[in-house]
């Protein structure tokens, strides 16, 4: 049954990977862009979060949604001045540019808010401790749950977008050829813009789980951008349900692991990482070849 109970807060830890990998995964499928900022962004959104809870003392569920808006068009205007120009100068320069707004992002967080950790869990209510007893060996958390469905629910809602609405068509054609998009009417600054817009705000919510389950500090971004990546090469790099079993299995190798030696826990999600880029591409050279 202890194999049971890891496995199961494995699906919860990996909801929560599936979650924070949904944006990067939207980038790469549309713009065929790494977003070395990915992480980075989520904490920012964790700090915006913190300001408006800090602030007016609402709860962090209610200061998401305040914070949602700041975000979307926080996206939509780092696509426009910063990610537009470095994607017409080939893989490397948007490698470069998001690397550049990273380390911005990071320096920005460290004036502003200093090497602290903080964290959200305090503010979240009942749902941060209550949990429910299963049997002996087997508990399932109540955060891990509102994780859980909120992933499912987002990927779902994601797909209705992609395939139902002329918005998702566009974004959709722009991904399969931006020039035969741009022959049909399609305008494809402003698909890539609407695009970025998404995934900053979705990176948002994952920092927002990230500051309630945990703790986080301005230098928290680049250990969540390698959860991140990791998922969605596991899964497939622009699939987009792909995301959320890649973000499963790397949660439940993680705490598989940790049932072993709880020094193994990242470990073992890395070396899933590392079996998949083996087996799937062939190696990183040849991983690096597909995503051009």
């Amino acid at each position: 049954m202890t194999i049971v109970n890891a496995v199961v807060q494995g699906i919860f830890l990996g909801a929560f990977y599936a979650v924070l990998a949904c944006g990067l995964s939207i980038m790469f499928g549309v713009m065929r862009i790494i977003n070395l900022a990915h992480g980075d962004v989520a904490v920012l959104g964790a700090y915006v979060v913190f300001v408006i809870v800090d602030s007016t003392g609402m709860s962090p569920f209610v200061a998401f949604v305040v914070a949602l808006p700041v975000m979307i068009v926080l996206g939509y205007v780092l696509q426009l001045t910063i990610l537009e120009r470095s994607l017409k100068s080939g893989i490397l320069t948007p490698l470069l540019a998001t690397f550049g707004l990273s380390i911005v992002i990071q320096n920005l967080l460290l004036i502003k808010f200093s090497p602290d950790v903080r964290s959200l869990g305090g503010n979240a209510g009942a749902v941060t401790t209550s949990s429910w007893q299963v049997t002996s060996g087997l508990s399932v958390s109540a955060l891990g749950l509102v994780i859980l469905v909120v992933a499912v629910l987002l990927f779902g809602a994601l797909q209705l977008f992609l395939s139902r609405t002329p918005a998702g068509w566009k974004m959709r054609a722009t991904a399969e050829d931006a020039d035969a998009a741009e022959l049909v009417g399609i305008n494809s600054r402003d698909v890539y813009a609407r695009a970025t817009a998404l995934a900053v705000a979705i990176a948002a919510l994952g920092g927002l789980f990230l500051a309630i389950r945990s703790v986080f500090d301005p230098l928290s971004g680049p250990t969540q951008l390698i959860f991140a990546f990791e998922a969605v090469v596991i899964g497939g790099m622009g699939s987009l349900w792909g995301t959320l079993l890649g973000g499963l299995a790397l949660g439940v190798a993680q705490t598989v692991g940790a049932q072993i030696n709880p020094e193994y826990s990242v470990l073992t999600g890395h070396l899933l990482f590392l079996a998949v880029l083996i087996v799937r591409y062939g190696g990183v050279r040849v991983s690096l070849r597909t995503a051009r």
